[in-house]
């Protein structure tokens, strides 16, 4: 990770969003470790790509929480996304828990409701067989405030749904410049996108999905 905003010969223009591709974009926030920039187009504010971790450091970030199958806690964390996919579900429906971590909780809650579930994630469960597979709902809880392209991976999941499926997904979501700057979700160095429910509604269209955002975090987007 780059710990500080390189100088030089004036500022570099902006990158491309990772979301839209829009090549325009503008500064929304910078402290002593990365700046953010937001798209003029979907509204994503995205870190850029010279601030990202390495894989290995990425992973090193990862190995520290210590979420486990009989935590409590994260059972009730993830209850805010299963609760509410669960009374939007078809019995006996089959699923992938994208992203699940070390301890895939939300596939054994869900798995545990009657539904079929496969798990993947890139560091601890990486049999990327799975997602060659077809599913009646994909989710995917915290982990697309970590993706470097989203627009690629949210793409290919979208594509892996049956049609009248639902990809559910559970980030915090932008609110204002104000809030941001003080935000505790931008200090973790491994998020490097951040959605809104502007930026929601932007790939709700571009997907032709129906856009339904539960609460403050849970999002689910139903495939025609």
């Amino acid at each position: 990770m780059i710990n500080a905003l390189s100088g030089g010969g004036g500022p570099e223009p902006a990158p491309s969003c990772p979301l839209c591709r829009q090549p325009a974009a503008h500064l929304y926030h910078r402290d002593k470790f990365r700046e953010y920039n937001r798209c003029v187009e979907c509204a994503l504010v995205f870190v850029p790509s010279q601030y990202h971790l390495s894989s290995d450091a990425e992973k090193a970030y990862y190995d520290l929480h210590e979420n486990d199958l009989h935590d409590e806690g994260y059972e009730r964390f993830l209850s805010r996304c299963a609760k509410p996919l669960l009374e939007r579900l078809p019995n006996t429906a089959s699923g992938l828990d994208f992203g699940c971590g070390p301890a895939p909780l939300l596939a054994h809650l869900l798995g545990r409701a009657g539904h079929r579930m496969a798990t993947y994630d890139l560091y601890y469960q990486p049999d990327s067989s799975v997602l060659h597979q077809s599913f009646d709902f994909i989710v995917s809880t915290e982990v697309v405030e970590h993706l470097a392209d989203p627009r690629q991976v949210l793409l290919d999941l979208w594509l892996s749904i049956r049609p009248g499926g639902l990809l559910a997904l559970m980030t915090k979501l932008v609110v204002d410049r104000e809030r941001f700057a003080s935000w505790h979700y931008i200090r973790d160095p491994t998020h490097i996108v951040f959605f809104s429910k502007e930026t929601f509604s932007w790939l709700a269209q571009y997907l032709n999905a129906e856009l339904e955002i539960c609460g403050s975090d849970v999002i689910f987007l139903k495939k025609p």
